[in-house]
Parts: C-alpha cells; structure tokens; sequence
C-alpha cells in the first residue's frame, strides 16, 4: 500500500491528468449547496464502485452525522437540533 506521502505526490506531478479534489467534490455535491455531505460522498462512491463498497465504514459515518452515534441522552439533544 502506497503511503500518504507517495499518493500526495503523484496527485501534484504536472503529469497527474486526473480529476482534482475540487472536481470531485463538485460531482458529490447533488444539491448544490457548497460541500458533500456523507450521504452524497456514499452516493457517488457506490456509484462508482458498486453496492455495500465501503459499508462499514460509511454505515458508521452515516450514523455520526444522523446523531445516532453516541448514546447519552445530552449529546442526542444537541444532534436533534
């Protein structure tokens, strides 16, 4: 596996004709309001690489962001609002 470095430098060679971070972000963002939230990054990463990629892990950034992920009574009303 590549280190974080190595992907970071092949990312800013002049040579890299991908698309950037910018470009894909704007290809998440479906209802166009500024950023890609983790409902539409799981859309797009499905869409790209099928059903259940990743599931585990974006089951548990969906339900950080849904406030299910913490159990204490306070922190849930500080999600719900």
């Amino acid at each position: 596996m590549s280190s974080a470095h190595e992907v970071l430098s092949y990312l800013i060679e002049p040579e890299y004709l991908g698309p950037s971070v910018e470009d894909n972000v704007i290809l998440m963002d479906t209802d166009k309001n500024g950023y890609a939230d983790i409902f539409e990054v799981r859309a797009y990463l499905e869409k790209i690489h099928g059903r259940d990629y990743q599931k585990e892990l974006l089951d548990k950034w969906e339900s950080s962001a849904s406030g299910k992920s913490c159990s204490t009574s306070f922190a849930k009303q500080l999600y719900l609002k």
